[in-house]
C-alpha cells in the first residue's frame, strides 16, 4: 500500500513497486489522482494492449480513522494479505507564515496528517501484518531532512517529523517480535510539486533567498524499491536521500 499515491513521491513510488511486479494499493484524497497513477502504471506495463496493472485505488483520508479502517479492510478483501505500507501522506501546510502567526488550525491540519494519519495507518498495517499467515511485513515511514533539520518558518511540519522518527524507532522495536519491519527514509528535495518553489528560491536560515538543487523523483522511488525487496531480516533503519549539493550538511 502506498498512502498519498496520487503525486509527488507517493505516485512515483507506486509506479516503481508497479513496474517491478507488486500488487499495489493507491490511497489518498482524490481518487481522480489516484486513478491517473493507475493509467500511468497500465501504460507502462508489458503485456497484450489494455493489460491493467495491479493496482487498487482507494480513496482515503488518512487522518480519518474510518477512511483509514475502511482501506485496509479493502486491501485485505482485494489482495488478503498486506506485505508492504509505505507510510507517505503528508503536507508541508502554509509556507512562509511565522511562527507567531500560525493558525492553530493550520498547525493542526499538519499534525493531523503528517502524524495521525502515519499512526492511524501504521497501526491498521501492525494488526493486518501481526496476525495474517505468514505472519509480518514491512512498514517505510516518509521522513524528511525536517526530521533533522528545520528550515525556516516550518515549526508544524518540522514538529511532526521528528515525532515521525520515534514513532518509527517505537514500532521498529514492537514489532520485532512479530517479523514486522519498520524503517524511515529521509528526503531533500526530490523534484515534485511540492518543490516547485526551490526553483525559484527558497528562504534560507540567514534570510536570504536561494534557488536549490533537486534530484529526480525516481533516484527516491528506486530507494524505497531496495529498501521494500530485502527479506524481513534485514531492514534499513533509517535512509536518507537528498539532492547532492542541495544545503543540508552544514545548513544554517
Amino acid at each position: 500500500m502506498v498512502t498519498g499515491a496520487g503525486s509527488g513521491i507517493g505516485r512515483a513510488v507506486a509506479l516503481e513497486l508497479l513496474r517491478a511486479g507488486w500488487s499495489v494499493a493507491l490511497a489518498g484524497r482524490r481518487e481522480e489522482t489516484l486513478r491517473e497513477t493507475a493509467a500511468l502504471a497500465a501504460a507502462a506495463a508489458s503485456g497484450p494492449p489494455g493489460a491493467a496493472a495491479p493496482a487498487l485505488c482507494v480513496r482515503a483520508d488518512v487522518a480519518v480513522p474510518d477512511d483509514v479502517a475502511a482501506l485496509f479492510a479493502a486491501v485485505r478483501d482485494r489482495f488478503g494479505r498486506l506485505d508492504l505500507l509505505f507510510n507517505n501522506a503528508g503536507t508541508f501546510g502554509p509556507g512562509g507564515v511565522p511562527f507567531e502567526e500560525l493558525p492553530y488550525d493550520a498547525w493542526r491540519h499538519v499534525v493531523d496528517t503528517n502524524l495521525h494519519g502515519a499512526f492511524l495507518c501504521a497501526q491498521e498495517a501492525y494488526r493486518q501484518m501481526k496476525e495474517q499467515d505468514p505472519r509480518g511485513g514491512r512498514i517505510i515511514n516518509n521522513g524528511s531532512v525536517s526530521a533533522h533539520v528545520p528550515r525556516p518558518h516550518s515549526v508544524a511540519y518540522t514538529a511532526t517529523k521528528h515525532a515521525l522518527t520515534g514513532l518509527t524507532k517505537s514500532l521498529s522495536l514492537d514489532g520485532r517480535p512479530h517479523r514486522i519491519a519498520v524503517s524511515q527514509i529521509d528526503i531533500g528535495n526530490a523534484a515534485t510539486d511540492m518543490t516547485e518553489r526551490m526553483r525559484s528560491g527558497i528562504l534560507q536560515a540567514n534570510g536570504e533567498l536561494a534557488v536549490e538543487p533537486v534530484m529526480d523523483v525516481a533516484d527516491v522511488a528506486r530507494t524505497v524499491r531496495h529498501m521494500a525487496e530485502l527479506p524481513l531480516e534485514a531492514n534499513v533503519q533509517f535512509a536518507t536521500v537528498v539532492a547532492t549539493a542541495m544545503p543540508y550538511i552544514g545548513r544554517g
